[in-house]
């Protein structure tokens, strides 16, 4: 029971980490991106998984966690399919409008769902996938504004759908099937990301922003941001893994869509953005969805926690059965059973 306790307290708690830094990042790279005239945001990208991999080294040379031998195929193609969806994604926001993009983000959702139903059988139940509904259909509403497609954003988008859910669903078998935890593996596959953005990283940026990464003129204000940006990066990749390690993937996404919610609340409250009643609604809406989704997984876990303890009760009194009893003379008596031989 404790150990259960602890384990809901340690999601809770990966789950506060990850809305809480994505939120400030989000800010902060607005800040950057918005106020300071800073559009890299892949060349940004692969500095955060630099410094994260730094920190993460740092720790582990100071023993705060055992670095664990992952075999080096699956880390290299598991790092570089997270940076090209990192990278694809980019270039979708770059190729479409910021409508198609949100609809982008939007369907990695039922797109992992489909995944793991196919080739993990994994089992979602009605419940679960109508509160999905309800949570896609309000942050559709509260996010997705114009709607425009061109034939290259469209397949840009596709492949950042794929690379995306197929290396958030990757991220939580590795963890569980080679038993390695979340830092582990982050500490792992960070070099390869941050390899990959650093270099396709500054072409894909002056393609989309006209500008080099390496003739911009850096102010000092830029370069605290900059740094800002990529110190809380490394609590935002640490709490990416932690989440769908000790979760789902599609648990993670549903928070995603949580801070989009709450990205939209605080532009409007902090950075004076427009705001609609439509964005209000749709707001509301999501985070009834997403209610009705942490309840029902609360439900189905609670049975499935009651399972496999009747199962587990089951097993210890078949197994307290004696083979061997005293009769009244003190003679054994063999005890009959079904699987008995005799």
């Amino acid at each position: 029971m404790g150990e259960m306790t602890g384990f809901q307290l340690g999601v809770i708690g990966a789950l506060f980490l990850s809305v809480a830094s994505s939120v400030s990042i989000v800010i902060c790279n607005k800040a950057l991106m918005s106020n300071l005239g800073f559009p890299f945001a892949t060349t940004l990208t692969s500095w955060h998984l630099m410094v994260t991999f730094c920190t993460l080294h740092a720790a582990q040379r100071l023993n705060f966690f055992e670095s664990k031998s992952i075999d080096m195929k699956t880390v290299m193609l598991f790092g570089i399919l997270n940076g090209i969806s990192i990278g694809l994604l980019n270039l979708s926001l770059g190729f479409n409008s910021i409508g198609f993009y949100q609809m982008t983000k939007l369907a990695i959702i039922p797109f992992t769902v489909l995944l793991e139903t196919l080739f993990l059988k994994k089992q979602f139940s009605q419940k679960i996938k109508f509160s999905l509904f309800l949570l896609l259909v309000g942050v559709g509403i509260a996010s997705v504004t114009d709607l425009q497609l061109n034939f290259v954003g469209t397949i840009l988008s596709l492949l950042a759908i794929i690379t995306t859910c197929v290396g958030q669903i990757l991220t939580n078998t590795i963890q569980k099937r080679l038993n390695v935890s979340s830092t582990q593996l982050l500490y792992q596959s960070a070099p390869f990301q941050a390899a990959i953005l650093f270099v396709s990283g500054p072409l894909v940026d002056q393609y989309l922003t006209k500008q080099n990464v390496f003739a911009h003129k850096y102010s000092s204000i830029v370069m605290v941001f900059i740094i800002l940006s990529c110190l809380i990066a490394v609590s935002v990749n640490f709490s990416t893994f932690l989440v769908i390690g000790k979760t789902s993937p599609v648990t993670y996404q549903v928070l995603g869509h949580l801070k989009t919610c709450l990205v939209l609340g605080f532009g409007y409250t902090l950075l004076h953005d427009p705001f609609t009643y439509r964005n209000i609604i749709g707001i509301l809406v999501a985070i009834f969805g997403m209610g009705l989704y942490s309840y029902f997984c609360l439900q189905e876990n609670k049975k499935k926690q009651a399972g496999d303890l009747s199962l587990g009760s089951q097993i210890k009194d078949k197994d307290g059965i004696p083979l061997l009893s005293i009769d009244k003379d003190g003679h054994e008596v063999k005890k009959s059973t079904k699987n008995s031989l005799v």
